[in-house]
This record gives structure tokens, sequence and C-alpha cells, in this order.
């Protein structure tokens, strides 16, 4: 079986993020871009169900301009066996990279589809599910453990009331959570075989997709600082201060 795992190249989490001066979007000039922090946490589930021996070849792919081949390099780096980058320099919304995975879906054939349940840059928290739905296959969301067998996938999610295990059936699209695994570092020597690991390079339009923007971004602003907190010294004046302060209680 293979194990399709998409991943983005984002703004590394560790980076101070700035907007431009006229609020047309995050400024990107000299940033450091790393792989998606959610995408690294499926990557090392497909790579530990492969260890496991219920995976034949994990494949990476990226959807971006050039520079994602670093992303994508990252990935084989981990243990992936080969990529695929669809390069194109538009930003991509969900639905259309749901539907240009869609085709590399039907093109490589895999038994199970493993996504980061959203990117830290635009957090959309969509591209999963509309894969799904393009697929017309079972999905399991926010994944904190994921078993395979017999054709079937068990998926153990977080929900307001505890734990909830739901079991699907293969081929399928999980979208994982932050508490389902500890990503590996890559290795020097691994990051040297990579260089040497297969990678496919492809367009939008071999899948039949246009990038065009569907939706308008307005404005970009940063959040509004948050107000200093101050301490009190019972629960009398946490009263006090809460009935002071207008429009708390």
């Amino acid at each position: 079986m293979k194990i399709l795992v998409p991943v983005k190249r984002v703004v590394d989490f560790n980076v101070r993020i700035r907007v431009n001066p006229d609020g047309s979007g995050v400024d990107l000039s000299n940033v450091k871009m790393s792989m998606n922090p959610f995408d690294e946490i499926s990557m090392e589930e497909a790579l530990k169900l492969k260890e496991a021996g219920k995976a034949a070849e994990v494949i990476a792919v990226s959807i971006g301009p050039a520079k994602a081949e670093e992303t994508l390099r990252s990935a084989l780096a981990m243990g992936a066996d080969r990529a695929i980058l669809v390069e194109t320099d538009d930003s991509v919304e969900p639905l259309a990279v749901a539907k240009i995975l869609k085709g590399v879906v039907d093109a490589e054939g895999p038994g199970l589809v493993i996504v980061g349940k959203q990117a830290i840059d635009d957090d959309s928290n969509q591209t999963g599910q509309m894969l799904a739905a393009l697929m017309g296959r079972a999905q399991a969301t926010f994944a904190s453990k994921v078993e395979l067998e017999g054709g079937k996938a068990a998926v153990t999610r977080e929900v307001d009331g505890g734990l909830q295990t739901i079991e699907i059936e293969l081929p399928a699209v999980v979208t994982v959570d932050l508490r389902l695994n500890e990503p590996r570092y890559a290795s020097l020597p691994s990051i040297m075989k990579a260089k040497k690991k297969p990678l496919e390079k492809k367009t939008p339009a071999d899948y039949g997709v246009s990038t065009a923007a569907r939706l308008k971004v307005l404005r970009t602003e940063e959040p509004s600082t948050r107000k200093v907190g101050i301490k009190v010294k019972s629960v009398a004046e946490l009263i006090d201060k809460l009935r002071a302060e207008p429009g708390v209680l």
C-alpha cells in the first residue's frame, strides 16, 4: 500500500511575522521557510506505518513555487521514498489544492492520504475534508492515534467529552493533530541521500486544475497588543476588580 503525504512550505513557526505596510499580506522577504508543523507530524506517522509493515511506499507531494523543492527534500530526508512537486507561483486556495491532490491520488492510487489538519499560515483546516469529498472516500479528522488492520483504519480523535475512536475503510483521508507523534530529525547522511531520491515535477495544468483565485483578501492586520495582566491577593479583590472593569460583569 502507498501512503500519500501532502507537505506545505510555510514561514517557520519560530519567525516573528511582519505585515506589509499597505496591509496586502505578510512580508515574506528574507524570511526563513520550513515544512508546516502539522505536515511534519503526518509525514512521521506515514513513516511509522511503513516501518511497522503497514505500507510499502511513502510519497510526499507539495504544491507551490520552485523553492518548495526544499520542503520536499526535507520530507525525503525524513524517510519518504519519492516526491512530487506541483509547481506554481500562484497562491493556491484550499479547493484548488484538494483538486490537484485528487489528481495525484488518481495517478498514484494510495491506500491512505495523511494530511496535516491545517497549515499555520492560513489556518483554513479545509483541504483534507475537501479532498475526501472529491475522492468520495471516508475521512477521519484531528487524529491523535492511527492503527491500520485488515483494510481498515482505527482512528482515535480528541473530542470535548474525551477520546473517540472511529473505524473507516481504506482508501481514506486522515487529518492529524499535534499530539499524534513527535517528528524525527533528519540525520546528515539522510539529508545527503535525499538529494539522490526521485523528485517528479508537475504543474496544475497536468491535472486539469485552474489556480485562479476565488477569494480576495481585503486586508491583513497584526493582532492587537494584549494588555499586561495583574496579580490579586484574594478572590474578593478579583471580584471587585471584575465588577469595576466596564463590560466584564
